[in-house]
């Protein structure tokens, strides 16, 4: 029988590999230590709480817990290359086949009655999570966060740095000639399905051009691995973004994936 983990023994076990320090502030008055603001914080993505409830919630269980504006700052704080480094740790090593695609997170959660007030126009301001999906681990391996949107391509070379793939697979958005040109001068099998351009204008053929003659479409359909992991931390974590600023806005999101890659896995 599988030998069960208490979350508090895998959060300080996650900030052990990490060598995080013991206060996440070297000035403060350090009544609470990092695993304490960590626990919290992972119990409100967890659980879908905000500040104010998630501390009442821990207190009436009879557990210590930092106020909601220490847990605030504390999530302001946590820096972009920190939540690379615990995503790429809670994916594992084994990368062999890698799918990149990006997807949207709302600002708010807006109801239908006010959507039906302003003839169901939806918002159109969200968030942009370009992301790179371990097939073998079912995990997320890397991630790019974008409060203002931008094209998935332009998110690919930084995302494919971060990692150690053996096979790509990407839908038609990042089918470049640069991508490709990476790909092969790091021995990285890539399977993009080629755009249509309309009638080739040189006769000496591009690196998109040169793959499409190993493109396998059964490798090519572990893309929506992907989109079944986007799925499951929508349906499980929610869908949308309720923080203001930029720095908690990708805490929240990278919360998501961690919780994603760290408790159901």
């Amino acid at each position: 029988m599988k030998k069960e983990v208490k979350l508090i023994k895998k959060v300080k076990r996650l900030l052990k590999q990490l060598k995080c320090p013991r206060y996440l502030h070297h000035f403060g008055p350090k009544t609470y230590e990092f695993y304490q603001h960590l626990f919290a914080l992972v119990i409100r993505w967890y659980c879908r709480l905000s500040y104010r409830r998630v501390v009442k919630l821990l207190n009436l269980l009879g557990i210590e817990c930092p106020s909601k504006s220490a847990l605030q700052y504390n999530a302001c704080k946590l820096k972009t290359s920190w939540w690379n480094k615990v995503i790429e740790l809670t994916s594992g090593n084994r990368h062999g086949i890698v799918a990149l695609d990006a997807t949207g997170f709302s600002r708010t959660n807006p109801s239908y009655h006010y959507l039906k007030r302003i003839n169901g126009q939806i918002p159109k301001k969200f968030i942009k999570l370009s992301a790179g999906f371990s097939v073998f681990n079912r995990k997320f391996c890397v991630a790019k966060i974008r409060v203002i949107p931008a094209h998935d391509v332009k998110d690919a070379l930084l995302l494919l740095k971060k990692i150690k793939a053996k096979i790509l697979v990407a839908d038609r958005a990042y089918d470049a000639n640069y991508i490709h040109e990476y790909c092969s001068e790091r021995g990285i099998e890539v399977h993009i399905p080629i755009r249509n351009y309309g009638k080739v204008r040189h006769h000496g053929f591009s690196k998109r051009r040169l793959a499409v003659k190993n493109f396998d479409e059964e490798i090519y359909h572990q893309r929506e691995l992907i989109e079944s992991g986007f799925g499951s931390i929508k349906r499980k974590f929610g869908s949308s973004v309720n923080s203001k600023k930029v720095s908690t806005i990708r805490t929240d999101v990278y919360g998501k994936m961690l919780c994603h890659n760290f408790l159901f896995f």
